[in-house]
């Protein structure tokens, strides 16, 4: 079984502390993506799993074994890595092989296991091949596959595609999701990309400054978040937040306009909060989604519109804040046309407007 815990794992480069005290536990074949901003400390934590980072307080254990002193080849870790680092002078067949060769594995055990993970990633046509013939996604797939030829007990994967045009980025989520299927081991992913996390993981842990801010399944930190920071990284576009007052079971935005608290909210009379809603959720009326049951209604002038085919982001301002909203079923829309939108009231959040913390009961 490959279980990882982290247990108030801490990083220190001096009097520098960049992790501060983490606890994490990773399930067998459960797929993690830790997420965040640049200099979070996500990376950072996923080295010092693989053993390239020492640790500077704490345990990490693999299984049934502390790790925290063991060097990654004893580790039975892989590692994929953004920039490939693929041998240029080997053919895909060597390279997939080579991990096994300095093992001195027998040829046929390599052969096998060779010969496994090109037809797990499709790239038996390719192993008479040099990276330098292969396209970015083809160099990433033989990356991957020289991952798996070794049978690790848990896949590390650093931002492994950065490096790719969009399309080709939305391609390899595909395999990597197929691959986790085909292999069924434990995945810790890392990578800054929200979309990425969102569509691979069966959990996410979101990293800022060195802490976990929250950790969940996709849609239960998209729906759910803990915090404004929660709520503004995860999801597309990001949700509005609008500056308000608590008066009389409504929040009063400074522009005079008001909306009723959500349900499932408590926040005392004239408490300062931020009203959270997502662009799917605040539509044109005629243009939304059917209703469900706590709307509210609101004027907003439309300053800019961006067609996206099925639907159309729409561009506004409550109380001098920028607020995005959907319009499904689109029709052309013109800079200054006042609409009216209805907000389903069941999705949005209340946050305290000093700490941020989302103010669900």
């Amino acid at each position: 079984m490959a279980e990882v815990h982290l247990e108030k794992v801490v990083k220190k480069y001096g009097s520098f502390q960049v992790v501060h005290g983490i606890d994490l536990e990773i399930a067998h074949n459960e797929f993690v993506v830790f997420v965040g901003p640049s200099g979070c400390g996500k990376s950072t934590t996923l080295r010092m799993i693989a053993g390239l980072e020492s640790i500077s307080g704490g345990n990490i254990r693999i299984g049934d074994r502390v790790v925290n002193d063991l060097p990654p080849r004893s580790r039975n870790i892989s590692m994929v890595f953004q920039n490939y680092a693929l041998y240029p002078h080997m053919t895909v067949r060597e390279n997939l092989g080579f991990s096994l060769k300095i093992a001195n594995k027998p040829q046929a055990e390599i052969e096998a296991a060779v010969n496994e993970a090109a037809e797990i990633l499709s790239l038996t046509p390719l192993m008479d091949r040099r990276p330098a013939e292969l396209s970015g996604g083809q160099r990433q797939r033989v990356a991957m596959g020289r991952a798996i030829v070794r049978h690790p007990d848990v896949f590390l994967f650093d931002e492994p595609l950065s490096n790719l045009d969009a399309k080709l980025r939305n391609q390899m989520r595909v395999e990597i999701k197929k691959l986790h299927a085909k292999i069924k081991t434990t995945i810790i992913y890392v990578t800054h990309d929200q979309v990425e996390a969102m569509t691979l993981a069966d959990r996410i842990v979101i990293m800022r400054n060195g802490h976990i801010e929250q950790q969940g399944t996709p849609l239960d930190v998209f729906t759910n978040p803990v915090n404004t920071f929660v709520a503004t990284f995860i999801g597309s576009p990001p949700m509005n937040l609008i500056d308000g007052t608590v008066e009389a079971g409504h929040v009063v935005f400074s522009d005079g306009s008001r909306l009723p608290v959500p349900p499932r909210y408590a926040a005392s009379e004239g408490q300062k909060v931020q009203f959270g809603v997502r662009a799917d959720n605040i539509m044109p009326i005629g243009h939304a989604l059917p209703p469900e049951e706590h709307m509210a209604e609101l004027d907003m002038t439309v300053s800019l519109s961006e067609p996206l085919g099925t639907e159309t982001i729409l561009f506004g301002e409550i109380s001098g804040t920028e607020v995005q909203a959907k319009m499904f079923n689109p029709r052309p829309v013109v800079p200054g046309e006042r609409m009216r939108f209805q907000v389903t009231l069941d999705k949005c959040h209340l946050f305290d407007a000093e700490s941020g913390h989302n103010l669900r009961v």
